[in-house]
C-alpha cells in the first residue's frame, strides 16, 4: 500500500486542504520569496520604504515653481536643470563619503542633508535662493544611495543580492506609488506641506539606520581607503557597464520627459498620462514578488539584457499608440523590463566592486543614470519634434543596443561574478 493510501495519510478526492496544510504552504511561499535575509537589510527595506512614501516633492516641483512661487516656465525648466546637473555629482560624491567614513555616516548623513535642504527650498523666497536651493537638492537626493547599495552587498550572501535588490525597488514602488496620491491630496492643503512631510521622512529614514544598522565596512584610519575613483574609472569592465545604463537611462527618463508630451499630442489629457504612469506602478508592485527570487538561478547578464529587449518592445509599442489603453499596454510591456533591469544592474556592481571601493562603484552607476537623465529629455524633444514614431523606434533601438553590449560583456562580468563568490568564501 503506498503511502497516499493510508488512513490519514493525503487529502481525499474532493475534499479541502486541511488550515494547517494550507498555513504551511503559505508560510513556505513567503520564506522563498523574503527568508533568510539579515536584519539589517530589513531595516534598509522598510527605511526606504518610508523614504519613498515622503517623497513628494521631486515630482511635483515644477508645480510647485510655477503655480505657487509664479516662476515662468523657460525659468523653471533652467532651475530643474540645475537639479539634474547637481544629481550626476551626487551619487559620486555620496560613493567617496561611504568608502572613506562608512555606510552608516554616509546614508544617514545623505538623508539628513537632504531633509535640510528641503526645507530651505520650501522657505526660500528669492528666485536666486531657489535656484541655489535646487542645485544643493540635486547634489543630496542621492547622496545616501551608494551607501544603501553597498551596504546591501556587504550583509547580503552574494546568492541572495538578486532577490535582495528586486525587494529593495518593490519597496520603492510602494512607497511612490503612495506617494504620488498622497503628495497630489497635501498639495492642495497648501505645498508646503510636502516639504515638512519629505523632510521629516528623509530624517526618519537616516536615523533609523544610524540606531539599528551596524557598521558593515569599517574605513582605514583617517578616512583613507585605498583606492580613488580614478581606480574605478581604471575598471574597464565597469565603465563598459556603466555606459550600457547610460543607453538604457536615456530610455527610461522618456516616460517622464517626453511621454507626457507624446499623449498631449495624440489628444490625451494629463488625467490620461497619470492613469498610463500608474499602470508602471502596478506592474512592478505586483510582478516583483512573483519572479524576483526566482532571478537567482539565472545568468544576470542575460536577466538583464532579456529586459533590455522587453523594454524595447515596450517602446517600439508606443511608436504604434494613439489611444490611453494603447499607452498603457506599452507602458505595461516595459516595465516588466524595468523590474528585471532593476532587480540585476546593483547586484552585477556588486559583483565587480571590491569591498572597500563599493561606495566609489555604486557613486559611478548612479553618475551613469543621471547622464543618462540629463541626456534624455534633450535628445528625446529633439527627436519628439521630427516625429513621435521616430523617437519611440529610436528608443527601442537603443534598448536593442544596451542588450547587444550587455552579451557581449557577460564573459567578463561572470569571471568577476565567480571572483567575488570565491572573495566572499
Amino acid at each position: 500500500m503506498s503511502t497516499t493510501d493510508r488512513p490519514g495519510s493525503g487529502t481525499a478526492p474532493g475534499t479541502a486542504p486541511t488550515p494547517g496544510r494550507g498555513r504551511a504552504r503559505w508560510r513556505t511561499h513567503v520564506a522563498v520569496r523574503v527568508g533568510g535575509l539579515p536584519g539589517a537589510f530589513w531595516v534598509l527595506w522598510c527605511g526606504t520604504l518610508v523614504n519613498r512614501l515622503g517623497a513628494m516633492v521631486n515630482p511635483f516641483l515644477s508645480l510647485y515653481l510655477t503655480e505657487v512661487r509664479g516662476v515662468p516656465i523657460a525659468t523653471t525648466g533652467l532651475i530643474l536643470a540645475g537639479v539634474g546637473v547637481g544629481s550626476v555629482i551626487s551619487q559620486p560624491l555620496g560613493g567617496v563619503i561611504t568608502d572613506r567614513f562608512g555606510r552608516r555616516i554616509a546614508l544617514t548623513g545623505g538623508m539628513i542633508a537632504n531633509g535640510a535642504v528641503l526645507l530651505s527650498l520650501g522657505h526660500a523666497e528669492s528666485l536666486p535662493a531657489i535656484a541655489a536651493c535646487g542645485f544643493a537638492l540635486g547634489v543630496t537626493i542621492d547622496l545616501f544611495r551608494p551607501a544603501s547599495q553597498a551596504l546591501v552587498a556587504d550583509a547580503v550572501p552574494a546568492a541572495d543580492r538578486t532577490r535582495a535588490f528586486g525587494l529593495l525597488l518593490w519597496s520603492v514602488n510602494l512607497g511612490f506609488s503612495a506617494a504620488m496620491v498622497m503628495g497630489g491630496y497635501l498639495a492642495t492643503h497648501g505645498f508646503h506641506l510636502l516639504f515638512w512631510v519629505d523632510a521629516v521622512a528623509c530624517a526618519v529614514f537616516g536615523l533609523l539606520v544610524w540606531f539599528a544598522v551596524p557598521e558593515t565596512h569599517r574605513p582605514a584610519p583617517g578616512g583613507r581607503s585605498d583606492g580613488t575613483f580614478r581606480t574605478v574609472l581604471a575598471d574597464k569592465v565597469m565603465v563598459a557597464f556603466a555606459g550600457v545604463v547610460v543607453l538604457y537611462a536615456t530610455v527610461f527618463q522618456q516616460a517622464f520627459a517626453t511621454l507626457p508630451l507624446a499623449m498631449s499630442g495624440s489628444g490625451l489629457s494629463s488625467g490620461a498620462y497619470g492613469a498610463v504612469m500608474g499602470v508602471n506602478g502596478i506592474v512592478v508592485i505586483a510582478v516583483q514578488p512573483l519572479i524576483g527570487h526566482r532571478l537567482a538561478a539565472f545568468d544576470k547578464s542575460r536577466v538583464l539584457a532579456f529586459g533590455f529587449t522587453v523594454a524595447a518592445c515596450g517602446n517600439a509599442l508606443v511608436a504604434l499608440a494613439s489611444g490611453t489603453v494603447v499607452y498603457g499596454v506599452a507602458v505595461a510591456v516595459w516595465s516588466l523590463g524595468e523590474v528585471l533591469v532593476f532587480a540585476v544592474t546593483a547586484s552585477i556592481v556588486a559583483d565587480l566592486a571590491p569591498a572597500h571601493l563599493r561606495g566609489r562603484y555604486n557613486g559611478l552607476l548612479g553618475m551613469a543614470w543621471g547622464t543618462g537623465f540629463l541626456v534624455a529629455p534633450v535628445v528625446g524633444t529633439r527627436l519628439l519634434v521630427v516625429g513621435a514614431p521616430v523617437l519611440w523606434l529610436s528608443c527601442a533601438a537603443l534598448c536593442v543596443l544596451a542588450a547587444a553590449a550587455q552579451l557581449a560583456l557577460a564573459p567578463a562580468v561572470r569571471r568577476r561574478e565567480g571572483d567575488s563568490v570565491k572573495a566572499a568564501v
